[in-house]
């Protein structure tokens, strides 16, 4: 089964991400932070990440870097879900090592056909 670790420090969003995740078969490990998210990803492999940017502790584009650093974490599929449009946040994404980028308020099948396409 495929593994997702959601990183997200708004409890709504993340039961949101998980419900929709879950309900397509996926398996779902919620961070409430990116420190949270860095120790789970470390203590289980997962196929995907998916986190916020702008969070308490370790903010989303630092957890992207910090996954990157790591030989497991290399070349894993890395999203990012924020309320964060401009270009320079994406290109500080992307810069980090992030995948893509999916704007909030999203669907739950935007949310679905952006993972199906990253996973391939």
């Amino acid at each position: 089964m495929t593994k997702i670790l959601a990183v997200d420090d708004s409890n709504s969003l993340r039961q949101m991400v998980a419900f929709t995740l879950k309900q397509s078969g996926y398996e779902v490990v919620e961070a409430v932070n990116g420190t949270d998210g860095l120790q789970k990803a470390r203590a289980t492999q997962v196929d995907l990440v998916l986190t916020d940017v702008n969070m308490p502790g370790m903010d989303g584009i630092t957890l992207v870097r910090e996954l990157r650093s790591l030989p497991t974490y290399r070349f894993t599929p890395i999203l990012v879900l924020t309320t964060e449009a401009g270009t320079e946040k994406k290109q500080e994404g992307r810069a980090a090592g992030a995948t893509g980028w999916l704007v909030k308020p999203f669907s739950p099948d935007q949310l679905l056909a952006t993972v199906k396409r990253v996973l391939g």
